[in-house]
């Protein structure tokens, strides 16, 4: 069986899920993508090249997608290939959407939950609280970006993310499709693009770590604009934008492109 058609194949498998089934995994993949952001950041919070620091946060972030894949969950990100299924009529639109949105939406209480964890467990505290500095810099970094910068970074991102996943349609083992999946992804996280939910963790907890005193003012003295960082400029500046990449990056520049040379 050809990558196009394992892809068509799981894409009306996802779009058949029941919603609940759909929100869970969703919880799931969202909560294994937090786990691989958060990682990242603590791998990187003290390095003071950004190259170096993005080097290294780009060889563990890809741990939360070989999770999704591996383990079995839904993530928003990756389901933009469905869009093979739909091309070839196999799923309605409206299923689609319906998977997209509770998917998405899973995604974003998994985020959360990890974020909320993360920073209840103290590990924030690291280095007298320079991680919880960095963690809101990230964050309010992501909260002050302009819309069409964004979605630019959300189609570059994306496009490498559905490119990993649909070449692990082509390995063969559990070791192939890790392996497969890493490269993309490292190489998505050292330039540095933006990735909706991996933001559904970073900013959350930036706006959580806003609220401690010792994290803020460190964040502040590292030049972080935390005015920006909030609520709703996490949905107008970021995830808006940089979801509406992520779906031309993925649906757009992977999916309909390989379906249309492999129909």
């Amino acid at each position: 069986m050809t990558q196009s058609e394992i892809a068509i194949n799981a894409g009306i498998k996802k779009a058949n899920l029941s919603t609940f089934k759909q929100f869970i995994l969703g919880i799931m993949a969202g909560a294994f993508i937090a786990f691989g952001a958060e990682a990242a950041n603590m791998i990187s919070y003290n390095i003071a090249g950004v190259n170096t620091a993005k080097f290294l946060a780009g060889l563990i972030f890809p741990a939360g997608l070989i999770m999704v894949v591996i383990a079995g969950a839904e993530l928003f990100t990756g389901n933009c290939l469905m869009i093979f299924a739909l091309a070839e009529k196999k799923i309605t639109l409206k299923n689609l959407l319906r998977s997209w949105v509770v998917v998405y939406l899973g995604n974003f209480v998994g985020g959360i939950l990890i974020a909320g964890l993360i920073y209840f467990s103290g590990q924030l505290n690291y280095d007298g609280g320079l991680l919880g500095a960095y963690t809101i810099k990230a964050a309010a970094s992501k909260t002050a970006m302009n819309f069409l910068p964004a979605f630019v970074m959300g189609v570059l991102c994306n496009w490498l993310v559905c490119l990993a996943v649909y070449m692990s349609y082509g390995a063969d083992s559990t070791v192939g499709k890790a392996a497969v999946i890493f490269f993309p992804i490292w190489l998505f996280v050292a330039s540095g693009f933006e990735h909706s939910i991996a933001n559904m963790y970073y900013i959350t907890a930036g706006i959580f770590s806003k609220s401690n005193g010792l994290y803020l003012s460190k964040a502040i003295e590292l030049g972080a604009d935390v005015n920006n960082l909030n609520w709703l400029n996490m949905f107008v500046k970021n995830l808006l934008p940089v979801t509406l990449g992520n779906i031309l990056g993925g649906a757009g520049f992977v999916g309909l492109a390989y379906w249309k040379v492999n129909r």
